[in-house]
This record gives structure tokens, sequence and C-alpha cells, in this order.
């Protein structure tokens, strides 16, 4: 007899866990995209058997209706929504609805995640994105272009010094070494040189910190998406133990040096101590008691940011530069033009003028945005009300998560006429007027877009500009084309890496 209760339980069990969540969204009248069993294809994804965008565009295009579709993230169901309208509708006229992303992980189980700009919500973060604005308007972009400056010229002058015709580069490991010395610059206040001091701790600790790679990696993710209390139960985080006290002393240290010595410097340290002074707050009531922890929490945000995030840029602008010789040569040439304007001395002014070059950035973040989803979490009960004949109201309730497939709109040929071309001419005075708005979202959209954009794009076509300068940047034998997307990483990679050369220029 007892076996017959045991079935019945495991029965019962399995139709809690397994078959009833499945029902949110048939139960309000939606079928969900016509993909996977049980969860979609956000196991494929989490098992390695296809990459996270492969898995947004395949649910984005099996989306039975036009506007949107009942989704699952395993146990979680989310609103998948695909019309630009729509998105217009939720991230910018009724944003006080949707103010907040979905939590990664629990509050309170890694402080350095749960106190970033990116994970703080309602009133917390909107005084934090307040007080780190200043950090990237157009003057501190423009003081900020100095130091990337000389990270470029320092990042050529290593490759020239080799005295090679033809330098064989993987992209990504190189392209980081670029964009941990940035970053170590213009938001901690320390100087690095990581193409020749190759082991610096700062790098090694930026490497482990942004480390997504991995059956282990994947597993932690689906644990603390499935069983949030056993994640928090064991304390596990996501940075390590060693990354957090590293990025904590250094800020420690940093602060305490600027206060003894009185040193000012225009960067986001500055600013989060300058808010410290007039009462950082954690919450609505309650003070923050450690601050140096929230200041190393925003700083540790950005390094994450520009460390993994500008660098792939960079990888698959170079990949769409050596698959496409005719696009490099034009852009070349306007590189050229500029060196002899500026009378070889890059500024700021020369860079922002350079279209091509804005061109080739946004075409590259067309195809290959790294932030392949958005979401967003309601707020405030929201209802979207019908528009097409087979649609019903969709009541929307608090902590309801919606997600934009920004992969699978960038590559929508409705918008993009064959979105697997590369084709910088898409983003030319005359065609992109006509780009229907909200289906280009590399940085999200709203007042919750990325902060640090307009950082990411100058560090990227600085860096290109002195690149180009020098060098054609060219197929070689292990250059996979076309590209594929890495199974095994959450983050957008390439599967064998993004190995080309560099080929010095032959100047007239």
């Amino acid at each position: 007899m007892w076996w017959v209760l045991a079935a019945v339980a495991a029965a019962a069990l399995w139709y809690w866990l397994f078959i009833r969540p499945q029902k949110y969204w048939l139960e309000r009248g939606m079928k969900p995209p016509t993909v996977g069993f049980l969860w979609g294809e956000t196991v494929g994804a989490f098992s390695q058997k296809g990459s996270y965008a492969d898995m947004v565009e395949k649910v984005y295009k099996t989306c039975p209706n036009p506007r949107y579709a009942g989704n699952y993230q395993l146990f979680i169901p989310t609103l998948l929504v695909k019309d630009p309208e729509l998105i217009k509708q939720i991230t910018v006229k009724d944003f006080d609805h949707f103010v907040d992303h979905r939590s990664l992980f629990p509050e309170g189980s890694d402080p350095l995640w749960s106190r970033n700009l990116f994970s703080l919500t309602g009133k917390s973060w909107r005084d934090m994105r307040s007080t780190l604005s200043p950090a990237f308007t157009s003057s501190k972009m423009k003081y900020m272009f100095t130091l990337i400056s000389q990270s470029g010229e320092q990042f050529v002058k290593y490759f020239l010094k080799k005295n090679e015709d033809l330098i064989i580069v993987e992209m990504k490991d190189t392209f980081t070494r670029f964009t941990n010395d940035v970053i170590a610059n213009t938001a901690f206040g320390v100087e690095c040189d990581s193409l020749t001091d190759k082991d610096n701790e700062f790098y090694l600790m930026g490497k482990e910190a942004t480390n997504f790679s991995g059956f282990w990696i994947s597993i932690r993710f689906l644990v603390v998406m499935l069983m949030p209390k056993v994640f928090q139960f064991f304390k596990m985080t996501l940075f390590s133990k060693e990354v957090g006290h590293f990025f904590t002393n250094l800020v420690k240290s940093n602060i305490q040096s600027r206060e003894k010595h009185g040193t000012v410097r225009p960067d986001m340290i500055h600013l989060l101590l300058e808010a410290r002074k007039n009462g950082f707050k954690h919450d609505e009531t309650q003070p923050i008691q450690d601050t140096d922890q929230d200041i190393t929490a925003q700083a540790l945000v950005f390094f994450f940011a520009g460390f993994d995030s500008v660098s792939a840029l960079m990888c698959f602008m170079a990949h769409e530069l050596a698959a496409n010789p005719d696009v490099q040569e034009r852009l070349i040439n306007e590189v050229d033009e500029t060196v002899e304007v500026c009378q070889e001395k890059l500024t700021y002014e020369a860079l922002l003028s350079m279209k091509y070059m804005d061109m080739v950035v946004s075409e590259t973040l067309r195809k290959w945005p790294n932030a392949v989803v958005s979401d967003r979490v309601c707020t405030k009960p929201y209802t979207i009300e019908p528009k097409y004949p087979d649609e019903t109201p969709v009541h929307l309730k608090i902590k309801d998560s919606v997600w934009f497939p920004v992969f699978g709109i960038h590559r929508d040929p409705q918008y993009y006429p064959e979105p697997e071309r590369f084709d910088p001419e898409r983003f030319n005075d005359e065609n992109k007027v006509n780009i229907k708005p909200y289906t280009f979202m590399p940085f999200g959209t709203g007042p919750r877009n990325c902060i640090g954009s307009r950082f990411a794009l100058l560090e990227t076509k600085t860096l290109f500009f002195y690149i180009l300068s020098h060098f054609e940047i060219v197929p070689v034998e292990k250059t996979q084309i076309p590209l594929v997307l890495s199974k095994t990483q959450l983050t957008l990679n390439a599967e064998n890496g993004f190995w080309l050369g560099l080929k010095k220029r032959c100047k007239a």
C-alpha cells in the first residue's frame, strides 16, 4: 500500500512543480511559444545544447502572437513582449509601473551584487542613478577620453614593438586587458598595463569576476532560479570571496588615500564620496551603515560591465571587419582622414565626428547585442489592453516579469532585411531615420537603460582608431567564418575564440 501512496505523492509533486506552473498563461488565454518540453528553451541554454542568444531568437520566432506571448523561465512565468510600440509603452510611457529589474539573487545574499545600480529597486535605484549620472556627462566623457586615449596609444605601441608584419592574436584575451586597464584607471584610480604585466592582480581578479563559462556556473544559476532559499542558506554568492575581498580592500585603501592626501579625481569614487557626505541611503528610511561597501558595489558593477561587455563588442567588431574587408577599407580611409585633420593627435571632437566609425559600431551592436534580452518587473498592477480580435486583456500583478527579446528583434527581417548580413549602411544618415523606434536596443531603453553606454562607445571607437591607424585586422587559419556562438557560456562569445591577425599597414 505504501508504494501507492508514494506514487500518488510523487505524481502530486510532479504536477505541482512542473505541470501547474506551465498553465499560468493558458489560464489567461495565451498560448506560449511552441518550443521545448516544460521550460521551453531555457534548459537547452543551461544544459549547453545551444547558446542563450540562439534560445532567445528561437523563442522570438515561435511566438504565436505578433505582440506578446506567455513564456516561462524555468518555474517563473514571464511575459515575452516583441511589439516595439508595447515595449515603448512599458519602458517609457508607463515606466512607473515597471521600475525594477528582476532580482538575480535573493536580497542580501551577495551585498556586492544586490547593492549595485543594476540590482537596486524603487527609490534606492532612483537615488543611486541620480548620484552616478554626473559621471557620464559630456564634460566627464571628455575628461575620460584623455585617459582612454592614453591606454589606446599604449595598446598599439605594445604590438608595434613586436616588429612583425603579422601578429596572431586571440582578441577576447587581448581586449579584456585593454578594458581592464581603462576601468582600473577611470573607476578605481589604479594604473595598469595588462599587456606587459599579464598576471597583475587587478586583471586576474577581473577575469575571475566575469567568468560565466562552464557547467558549474550554469548549475549555480539553476540553483538560484529554482531554489533561491537553498542558495541563500548555503551563502552562495555571485563573486568569490577572493574577488569580493580584493575589490573591497582596493576601494577602502583608495578612499583612505584620497581623504588623507586631499586627492580629487573626477571619477565614480569621487562622486560616491560626495554623495556620502549628503547622506547616502539604502532605502527610504534606513541609512547605509557601511557606505564603503556601497561604493565598492557601484565600482565593481561598472568594472563588471566594462571588462566583459565592452570587450565583447570589440571582439565582434574586429571579427566583422576581418570578415568584411570592404567595410574595413572604408573605415581605414576615414581613420586616415581624421589623422590628417588632427595632425596625428586624436581629439575628442574629431572622434565623435567620424560618421562611418559610428555606423560600423552601431551595426555591430545590432547584429551582436551583448544584452540579448532586457527585462522589467511589474511594480504596480497593470493591464495590457487588447489590440487585435484574438487578444484578451493581460492583467499583470506586482512582481510579474516582462521580457524583451533584444537579440530576436535585432535579427527580425521585417526591421532589418537580410539580418545576418553585416551592413553599416543601415545606420547612415538617410537610412537610420527609417529604423522603427524601439527595434534597436543594444543598451536597453527608457529611464533604466545602460548608464555607461556613452563610455562604452567612446572606449570602443578610440581603440579601433588607434588599431586601424597602424594595422589591418585579417582572418587567420584559426578564424571561424561564419562565427558560431559558444554554447558553454551564458554571455555572448565565440565558440572557438576570436582568433585574428594584426597585419602591419604599408603606408605611402
